[in-house]
Parts: C-alpha cells; sequence; structure tokens
C-alpha cells in the first residue's frame, strides 16, 4: 500500500491505477435495474453509493429496495443525491430528509455537483458565490439531520468551473474515468476515485461505475467511524 500512502499531488513515477487501491466500491441508480448484492459483495465490492433524489420532487425508484438489499448483504452503502439548479435549496434538504433514513449504519450521504448539458428543464449554471451558499446550506443541514458529514461528489467541468480551491473540509470523490485525478484537476485533494462508467461486477448484468478509497484498510475503518480527516 506504498502508492496509497503517497501524496497525489505529484507524481515522480507513473500514477496508481485503480487496482493498485485495497478498497473498492460502485454507485448505482435504477438504471442498472435488479442488482443481486450478494454476488457485488461476493465480487470484491466493498462499499456502494445509491441514487437516493434529484432535486425536490424525484426518488429513485430503486433506492429502498437497493439501499435495504445492499445492507442486508453486508456491503457499506449510503445515499446521494443529485443536485438541480432551478430548484431552491431548501426543497432539496427537505426532500433528501423525507426519502432517506437516518441509519447510523449507513455510509454519509452525498452530494453530486456537477453540470447537466442534457436537461430538458434546466438550463442555469449559477455563480460560484451562489452555488457555493447553496451548497454549504445543504451539506450543513444534511450532517446536523445525519449526524455524519456529507461527501461530494464532482466532476472535471464543474470542479474547473466552481469548485476549484474550495471544501478542502470535506471528503472529496471525483470523476476522472480518463485517467488518475492527478491528471485532470491537478493537485486537489480526494478521497474517491470514479475511474470508469462502464465497469463490470458480479450481480450487475451491464456497465456500473466503479470506484475506489483513497486510503488502506485500516484507514476506511477510520473513515467508517467517522474519524477520517478529510485535510490529512
Amino acid at each position: 500500500m506504498a502508492l496509497v500512502a503517497a501524496s497525489c499531488a505529484l507524481f515522480d513515477y507513473d500514477p496508481p491505477e485503480p487496482e493498485d487501491f485495497a478498497v473498492h466500491g460502485i454507485d448505482v441508480s435504477y438504471y442498472q435495474e435488479a442488482v443481486n448484492w450478494t454476488a457485488v459483495r461476493s465480487g470484491g465490492v466493498t462499499f456502494a453509493w445509491i441514487k437516493a433524489t434529484e432535486g425536490g420532487d424525484w426518488l429513485d425508484p430503486r433506492f429502498a429496495e437497493n439501499y435495504n438489499a445492499a445492507g442486508a448483504a453486508g456491503v457499506a452503502r449510503g445515499a446521494y443525491h443529485f443536485w438541480y439548479f432551478c430548484r431552491p435549496v431548501e426543497d432539496q434538504i427537505a426532500w433528501f430528509i423525507q426519502n432517506v433514513p437516518v441509519d447510523p449504519s449507513a455510509l454519509p450521504p452525498v452530494l453530486d455537483m456537477e453540470w447537466n448539458h442534457d436537461s430538458k428543464t434546466c438550463r442555469r449554471q449559477p455563480s460560484r458565490a451562489e452555488i457555493h451558499a447553496d451548497m454549504r446550506r445543504w451539506l450543513t443541514a444534511i450532517e446536523a439531520h445525519y449526524g455524519k458529514r456529507p461527501v461530494i461528489y464532482t466532476t472535471v467541468d464543474f470542479h474547473r468551473d466552481r469548485m476549484v480551491g474550495a471544501f478542502g473540509d470535506y471528503h472529496i470523490w471525483l470523476r476522472s474515468v480518463a485517467g488518475h485525478p492527478s491528471v485532470r484537476y491537478g493537485d486537489r485533494r480526494w478521497h474517491f476515485w470514479q475511474h470508469t462508467a462502464t465497469g463490470r461486477v458480479p450481480g450487475i448484468r451491464g456497465n456500473v461505475d466503479r470506484n475506489v478509497f483513497y486510503g488502506s484498510p485500516r484507514q476506511w475503518q477510520t473513515f467508517l467511524n467517522g474519524a477520517h480527516d478529510p485535510t490529512s
């Protein structure tokens, strides 16, 4: 695990590949259809984030099924919220709380921040200041309700446009399917890496996003216990 222990800011050697990390996970939505979570766990998946809500009125139709079955199979699982730029933050806080149970065994909630270029109903791209203010309100309210500090997921273009240098006090989950995050995000500190959208795992018939945790199994347990410092 020497590669994992090293800093990701700069490399004097080839950066680590996903296979070099010890803790692997996936993220899913209704798109994956029925999931055999026992097979997923047997296939080496340690954690999963499951889509729960979007905006202030959309609930993933398979959220409860996936959330309950993943937990029963022994997969560490949590819920994520997809941000909608045309809905007030108060609505998005209330909708997530209405649909995601308070569960001490769950992973921290995730706030998914990305531009949705395919949206037919919302083409807004608010300013950095507006987005940061709304994010802070959501993150603070959700942490207060669930007792766990949320994780922030983001993509290359959204990070470049709105998140550079911000939210260093949160665990960050980066999408980087064209190489190691250091190539696309520079010296951004990160904790989870979504490295492919076309992954395959037992128990899922088609493609699935695959992820790794930046740390050792012992550090993973620290994260699960809520004691992993996002600034370290």
